[in-house]
């Protein structure tokens, strides 16, 4: 089993470089970090969380310019948006920014991507909330004929370009691993479909190894794909051991713990902690 953090970005957190060697030194596989283009004062969609939205959402750094200063100050720390709000992004930029950071970094990129649950803030970059999954499909299927292709073209319902050359391409071929969120069984659903990867949150979705592996195993089998090249990327905070082995056991691949947006003097205490229970194992 794999292990990583996720993280937002901010201004007044621990800087991301300082963070990135820290969990290098501990022993964490990978970081992965949140994206939020702003914030929409209407408010009207409510966050999956809870009924107040933390500060952090709005004031998060983008993840690509994140990613890339933890690239230079790292060496085997693999670097995941979690997530990337492709519904909201230009899938040609996107293509381009992931290839060039999977170049820079040596071939460390996870790539996870989201629709997102703020429908105000989709709208705002001109997409129709309805018609958000399909979206993201097109756009996930289109950037992965660019990392293949050359030329490379792409023709769908919303996503549509002619022949045209983008390099280069990523070090990780056929592209990075695509890793899905969401709850299931859509998420799941969605994640066996065109990702390498499904990444649900504790809480959200059951911390249970044998029923996460039921659920992979069943949406796998519709979709007559071998289990074994879907991963499990669960978000669980607190790490607790009893839950670590259990989650092992059942061949979840990767459990991701929270690190708060917050100064080094709470923050690092926070991972010497996570670094002794993974120890504990």
């Amino acid at each position: 089993m794999y292990f990583g953090a996720c993280f937002f970005p901010t201004s007044y957190a621990i800087s991301p470089i300082d963070l990135g060697k820290s969990l290098e030194e501990r022993g964490f596989e990978s970081v992965w970090l949140a994206e939020h283009s702003h914030i929409p004062a209407s408010r009207k969609s409510a966050w999956p969380g809870g009924p107040d939205l933390p500060q952090m959402y709005y004031d998060t750094l983008d993840p690509f310019v994140t990613l890339g200063a933890m690239a230079a100050a790292t060496s085997r720390l693999k670097l995941g948006t979690g997530i990337a709000l492709v519904v909201q992004r230009d899938p040609i930029h996107t293509a381009k920014e992931v290839a060039s950071l999977d170049v820079l970094s040596g071939g460390r990129v996870l790539f996870g991507v989201g629709a997102g649950w703020n429908l105000e803030e989709m709208s705002d970059h001109g997409t129709n909330p309805a018609l958000r999954f399909g979206l993201m499909r097109e756009r996930v299927e289109a950037m992965k004929a660019l990392w293949a292709g050359d030329p490379a073209e792409y023709h769908g319902d919303q996503v549509d370009f002619g022949a045209s050359y983008q390099n280069p391409k990523p070090v990780q071929r056929p592209h990075p691993p695509i890793h899905v969120g969401g709850v299931a069984p859509g998420g799941l659903r969605r994640a066996v479909a065109y990702g390498d990867g499904w990444i649900p949150i504790g809480g959200r979705t059951v911390v249970d190894g044998a029923a996460l592996s039921a659920l992979r195993v069943e949406a796998c089998a519709e979709a007559e794909r071998d289990p074994s090249e879907v991963e499990i990327s669960i978000y669980h905070t607190p790490p607790e051991a009893r839950v670590l082995d259990d989650l092992a056991e059942h061949g979840i691949e990767r459990a991701v713990f929270a690190v708060p947006s917050a100064s080094s003097d709470e923050v690092m205490p926070l991972l010497d902690h996570y670094a002794e229970v993974i120890a504990s194992l």
